[in-house]
């Protein structure tokens, strides 16, 4: 959105932040976080830290901006520079194809130390069994701590990926999977997430420009806060909108760590200078000053 553009869609109060007159305090708590803050998600309480380590910007086709930019041990001194700061939650997804990646960061760290999320676009029972068992294959693990189906648009994901969904239920009682779930692109798909038995943690879009999202803010928090309700996890996604918020960075780290609705978010740096920074901005962000 262009500055002029962005001016004239928002409060003088939001204009002004925008501008810089004060400090970012629209959505600023009393609480200090911090990117490597203990967070245990969902009803299985797995714990991840409040930020994880995104390799996925941009990603598609089996590869993302991580990926092409970096190389193999490029994100995976990402993944350990991240891991030096306290960021133990690593996330990634079979159409980034970063999970040689996650195994070669495993190598200079201990598995039992990082919390793995991956994402499968697998729909029937068979494509799920094949994913599963590759998937720890590439990643050179026995176990799967977060395991989402990718991208939900419709609301009848449920049962269009009810054989998929079986399979993952079956890993987790048996421990392959710690906890299931998924990431959603639509505010149909989203508002089912409350009502799935099935789902345990939700991962969606969450930023306060909606830039990116699956509603307007205040709409997908209602929702956000009715999926916490039922009990379940929620990781934000998009919370600097693919890059395109990076000028208001601090706005948009306020107003996620604020939400009483997402437990942890997700963020894509590129190289270890945004990493470090990512870091330092969160308890800036997150108390008044």
């Amino acid at each position: 959105m262009f500055r002029r553009e962005f001016l004239t869609r928002t409060t003088p109060l939001a204009a002004a932040a925008a501008l810089g007159r004060f400090p970012y305090h629209l959505f600023a708590g009393t609480t200090k976080k911090s990117a490597s803050d203990r967070v245990k998600l969902g009803p299985a309480q797995v714990e991840v830290s409040r930020l994880a380590m995104g390799t996925g910007t941009n990603g598609y086709g089996g590869s993302s901006n991580q990926t092409r930019k970096l190389g193999l041990s490029g994100v995976a001194d990402l993944l350990q520079a991240a891991y030096d700061q306290g960021i133990t939650f690593w996330d990634a997804a079979d159409q980034y194809g970063t999970h040689p990646h996650l195994r070669e960061g495993l190598k200079r760290v201990s598995r039992e130390k990082v919390t793995i999320l991956t994402k499968t676009r697998a729909s029937t029972e068979k494509e799920m069994r094949a994913d599963l068992d590759r998937f720890r294959r590439e990643l050179n693990t026995d176990y799967i701590d977060i395991l989402l189906l990718h991208c939900m648009m419709d609301a009848n994901w449920t049962e269009r990926k009810k054989g998929a969904m079986a399979v993952i239920e079956e890993a987790r009682q048996k421990g392959i999977v710690k906890t299931q779930g998924a990431s959603f692109h639509s505010l149909d798909a989203l508002k089912v997430a409350a009502e799935s038995p099935w789902l345990q943690v939700c991962l969606a879009r969450i930023n306060p420009a909606g830039v990116s999202m699956d509603a307007d803010p205040q709409t997908v928090v209602g929702v956000l806060r009715q999926i916490k309700a039922a009990g379940k996890g929620v990781i934000g996604m998009k919370i600097l909108g693919v890059g395109r918020l990076r000028n208001r960075a601090d706005e948009c780290l306020q107003y996620v760590l604020s939400l009483d609705c997402v437990d942890c978010f997700t963020i894509g740096s590129e190289n270890r200078q945004e990493m470090a920074d990512l870091v330092k901005r969160i308890p800036a962000a997150s108390v008044r000053g």
